[in-house]
Formats: structure tokens, C-alpha cells, sequence
């Protein structure tokens, strides 16, 4: 990175620059930039709940609902759904507290989750990293059925997170704004970080913070952004085989089967089944 670009980079990601272009982005003159938006980015716009012509501000746009039905759900309870449209740029498990080699850099689950005691249980989980682009629907919605038991605002910077920003810049996820929430669900913990990124100043909960979900209800949303970040307990999941690394997920996708740590799974089997190699858990073969 050049000595200019650094600079301007860490221009960029100051809440001043934000906030100019939010305020821009929010009113009415940037609405005359929609239909360039869809075009350059190739929405499909007849997605969303409204014409074109209705949204008032290209932010309006770009936080938008869609249609109903347009983003079923995974029906199985034991499924971990996706909570946006993106791309997953990362995925595997956690090694000792560490999420190894995310576009070349290591991320300490301690500096993400910005020291919650709750760490713990996430120190060999399962992550996934999923990359909204401009282009993607930017709510974000439930990725399992549960209540959400905590929920952080992180302040920070809004560097870039795009695929400069994450080679270049030193552990930008860790160091840019961030709203995580904590998801108690059948078979434990789901922690959810999003994570804010150049000029996405607000991420906002909607319609206050939750408390019980369901899978795909509506969470929260970017303005302009982003990132989210999927963590799962020490071994309560499991991906599905075809998930990788460049993939495109939409809401409700399913990624994977959530299910207890191996042990609880194991102490709740009964003497004659224990060494059958099939576990029952809540009537869900796993």
C-alpha cells in the first residue's frame, strides 16, 4: 500500500467522512442515482416490495425490503440458515481462540468479540465469514431460532472490508465499528458479528433490540455494508458438505446442522446404543 493510499484510506474510515456521505446518501437529491446503482450493480429489482420511483433516498434503496417470499426459510429446526445474501469469503473451525488465515491474517476471537467472557465457548468453533457486496439485499436476518440473550455495539473505525481492505489492512474486522448479538438456541450459543465497513456507518437493529427469533426474522440491517461474521460453540456444528470458500448464500440457505457438543450427545445416549454410531437428539438423527 502507497503512502497516498494509506492516507486516504485512513481518511475515509474517520465517522466524519461516514457521516457526509450517509447524509448524502439519505437525502432526497441521491434518489436521481438509483437507477444508475441498479444498473451498474445489476439488481434485480423486482425483488423488492417497491418500484423504483417509491424509494425517497438511494439509502432507502439500499436498505430495502423485499417481496414476500422471496427468501424462504430452511424449515428444519436443527438448521443453521444464512442471515444475508453474500459471498463466504471464509470458513472452518477456530484453533485455540483463533481464526486462522482470514485473507492471510489470523483474527484473535478475543479482539473480535472485544473480550466478552463468553469467548470461551467459541475458542474451537466453527466461523463463517460472509462479504455483502453492493450489489446484495442488506438486512440481516436470524440465522437459527432462539433468543438473543445479549447483544454489544462495538465502536470503531470504517475501513474498507472489501478484498483490499482485507489483505491490506491489519485485522479489519476486528478494528472497524461492529454490533454482535448473541443467539441462545436448542443446542447452545450462536454468536453474530456484523461488522461495519467504509462509509457504513449505521448498522441498526430493527425495531429495537430482540429478544426471541426465529429463524429468518428480521435483525438488522447496513447502511452500506459489509460483513457478518457467524460463530458457532465448540462443536454444536456441522457444515453442509458443499459449503466453500467463494460460494454465494442467500437468507434462510441452509449452511449447516446445529447439534450438541459430541459429549452431551454421547452421555445422552442410552447403554445398548452407545456404540450403534447413531445419535438421537430431540428426535433429530444426526
Amino acid at each position: 500500500m502507497t503512502p497516498l493510499y494509506r492516507l486516504l484510506t485512513e481518511l475515509a474510515a474517520h465517522k466524519a467522512v461516514s457521516r457526509v456521505a450517509g447524509s448524502f446518501a439519505k437525502s432526497r437529491l441521491s434518489r436521481k442515482l438509483i437507477p444508475l446503482f441498479v444498473k451498474a450493480y445489476n439488481i434485480d429489482a423486482s425483488e423488492s416490495e417497491k418500484h423504483l420511483q417509491e424509494y425517497e433516498s438511494l439509502n432507502a434503496f439500499f436498505i430495502r425490503r423485499l417481496k414476500p417470499g422471496m427468501r424462504p426459510v430452511d424449515p428444519d429446526p436443527a438448521a443453521l440458515v444464512s442471515p444475508v445474501d453474500a459471498r463466504v469469503v471464509a470458513l472452518g473451525s477456530a484453533k485455540e481462540g483463533v481464526i486462522p488465515e482470514v485473507k492471510g491474517q489470523d483474527y484473535p476471537l478475543e479482539e473480535l468479540l472485544h473480550h466478552n467472557p463468553r469467548v470461551i465457548h467459541y475458542r474451537d468453533g466453527f466461523y463463517i465469514v460472509l462479504y455483502l457486496a453492493p450489489s446484495d439485499y442488506h438486512r440481516i436476518h436470524a440465522p437459527a431460532t432462539g433468543e438473543c440473550v445479549e447483544s454489544e455495539h462495538v465502536p470503531g473505525r470504517t475501513y474498507p472490508v472489501n478484498e483490499f481492505g482485507m489483505r491490506r489492512i491489519r485485522r479489519v474486522l476486528s478494528r472497524n465499528e461492529r454490533l454482535i448479538t448473541y443467539i441462545r438456541h436448542t443446542f447452545g450459543e450462536i454468536a453474530l458479528v456484523k461488522v461495519g465497513a467504509l462509509n457504513v456507518s449505521g448498522i441498526r437493529y430493527v425495531g429495537g433490540e430482540p429478544g426471541f427469533v426465529r429463524a429468518g426474522d428480521e435483525l438488522a440491517y447496513f447502511e452500506f455494508g459489509s460483513t457478518v461474521v457467524v460463530l458457532t460453540e465448540t462443536g454444536t456444528f456441522t457444515p453442509r458438505p458443499d459449503l466453500a470458500v467463494g460460494q454465494k448464500v442467500r437468507v434462510g440457505e441452509r449452511l449447516g446442522t446445529l447439534h450438541l457438543p459430541q459429549e452431551k450427545m454421547t452421555a445422552q445416549c442410552a447403554p445398548g446404543e452407545a456404540s450403534s454410531g447413531t445419535v438421537m437428539v430431540k428426535n433429530t438423527v444426526l
